[in-house]
Formats: structure tokens, C-alpha cells, sequence
């Protein structure tokens, strides 16, 4: 595959696109799903974090460039997270914004498979992406850069920004790493989830995807967590969904800024059984750090 040239407006092409989701899906009976996920993006990008939005069953966060969202949970126990399949001179232009799809899919009440085959002609009005859906009961997700539906049985799956199938050093780490806590801990919360996605570690030459740019480049993107690149960008926001056996419901946010510093956090508990949002402590749904 030929290396697109490496100016700042094919660098800002590139350095959109990229994102990591991590899940954990009935592993455990205590905590049927564990979702850890980095959004990664330009910090002068136009961005509101996550909150309620009007209809009141929907929590997350909101791109204000495209009026999207990237990932958000209903209260009905349902969720969505997108991410771009990372093509060389894909700028979206002529498309439909992938932001839509997370929130087409919790604005409905569609199971997730059906969702997905209900939706597929319509895919190619994207540019490309991975969209991964849940309820209480199932976890799908597709693409249209690969064929097929896929439905998540027992296991710890990841997607980042290549089709489903392709091998990203990110994903297999975060995918361990989440094994791991999983075995290590009886306890799950929001900051172990943070720390392990906070991950800088680079991979090695050997292990690098070949999505047409530079090694450099591509490399300075391998880690999970992604500090400041030159030109403003890097990770923005972890988010964390935590589902227990019990109902409870856990959604967080942890936001960056291009120093690198906690901004802001936000924190959201519900129970499926109420459908009813309350703020977790430490008691403000956005907590100003820095």
C-alpha cells in the first residue's frame, strides 16, 4: 500500500479518525458488560461532554461540528459507539455524518441485530466505520467495510479504527488488559478502567497496521491513550459504561485537554429497573479539575 504525503492537511485527514473501544460481555455475573473507550480528535474540534440530552432516556457526549455523538447510553440499558474506518483521503466530504448512526440506534427499539439488518442499505451513505449496538440482552456490531453482521457471545471484543478482523496492537492490548483486570478484580470501577486506557505505550515496528501513512506517524498513534500531537490532537475523553447483574448502571467521563491534563469529569448512575438518571459522587455531573 503506497504512504499518502505527509502535509498537514493529509496529517489532519489521518489523525480524525481514531478511536479505541474496549468490552467486556457477560464475562462475569456481577458485571454482564464493561465498556472502556477512548475518543480521539482534533481539541480545537467544537465539543460538548457528556450529558443528558433533551429526550431525557440518552446520555452522552456531542460533536457540535456534525451534531452527532460518538458513543451514548439510553436509560433502557441500550448502547452505541461508532468508530471511523481509517482510510487515507477520506474527509468525510459528500457523506453522511457516522455521528448519526449511535443515536439513530438508541433513539429506536430495535433489537440490536435487527437493527443492523434493517439499516444496511442505507450504509453506504457513510464513509467508512465500525457500529457496535447493545441492549440488555445482545451485543452486535458491523461494518460497512466488511461484510456480515457480528453477534458477541462470552468474551472481550475491541474495535478501532480498522475493519472488523484486522489486527491493531491497541486493541489486543487493551483487549488483555481488560482480561486481566477482570480475572485480578472483584471490584470493578470507573478508575481502573480509566488507568488501564490511559496506556501510552507504543508498539513496536513489527506490529504496526499499514493504513498508508508513515511508520512515524503511524506509530506516535499506536498507543491506546494518545498524548498531544503536533497540530492539536490527540485523546480527548475516556468513557466508561459499567452494566452490574443487579441493574445498576454506571456511565463516566473523563475529559483531556491538549496538555494532556483532566479537565473535567462527568458521572451518571441509573437502574434499569427505575429508568430514572441520578448523578453519582462525588455529586456534580460536571466536576471542574484544571
Amino acid at each position: 500500500m503506497s504512504k499518502i504525503r505527509s502535509t498537514a492537511a493529509a496529517k489532519r485527514l489521518v489523525l480524525r479518525t481514531m478511536c479505541l473501544i474496549v468490552i467486556a460481555h457477560r464475562m462475569s455475573p456481577e458485571y454482564p458488560l464493561v465498556l472502556a473507550a477512548n475518543r480521539d480528535e482534533f481539541f480545537d474540534r467544537p465539543t460538548r461532554q457528556a450529558h443528558m440530552w433533551p429526550n431525557g432516556s440518552i446520555i452522552a457526549g456531542r460533536d457540535l461540528s456534525a451534531g452527532g455523538t460518538w458513543l451514548g447510553v439510553g436509560l433502557d440499558g441500550r448502547f452505541a459507539a461508532v468508530t471511523n474506518v481509517r482510510e487515507p483521503g477520506d474527509d468525510g466530504a459528500g457523506s453522511r455524518s457516522r455521528g448519526e448512526l449511535p443515536l439513530d440506534y438508541l433513539s429506536g427499539e430495535l433489537p440490536p441485530a435487527e437493527y443492523l439488518a434493517e439499516r444496511a442499505s442505507r450504509f453506504d451513505e457513510y464513509a467508512g466505520f465500525n457500529l457496535i449496538v447493545g441492549n440488555t440482552d445482545s451485543l452486535c456490531y458491523a461494518s460497512n467495510r466488511a461484510p456480515g453482521i457480528h453477534e458477541v457471545g462470552q468474551e472481550i471484543i475491541g474495535l478501532s479504527n480498522g475493519p472488523p478482523g484486522s489486527e491493531w496492537p491497541k486493541v489486543t492490548r487493551g483487549s488483555e488488559k481488560m482480561s486481566a483486570l477482570l480475572a485480578r478484580e472483584a471490584t470493578i470501577n470507573a478508575d481502573q478502567l480509566v488507568e488501564q486506557m490511559h496506556d501510552q505505550n507504543l508498539a513496536g515496528v513489527g506490529e504496526l497496521p499499514d493504513t498508508g501513512i508513515p511508520d512515524e506517524q503511524e506509530s506516535r498513534l499506536s498507543s491506546m491513550f494518545i498524548p498531544a500531537q503536533p497540530g492539536g490532537y490527540g485523546t480527548r475523553c475516556i468513557s466508561v459504561f459499567i452494566r452490574q447483574g443487579d441493574g445498576l448502571c454506571r456511565f463516566s467521563e473523563q475529559n483531556y485537554n491538549a496538555e494532556g491534563a483532566v479537565t473535567e469529569r462527568h458521572f451518571f448512575n441509573f437502574s434499569l429497573a427505575r429508568q430514572s438518571a441520578a448523578e453519582a459522587a462525588p455529586g456534580q455531573d460536571a466536576i471542574q479539575l484544571a
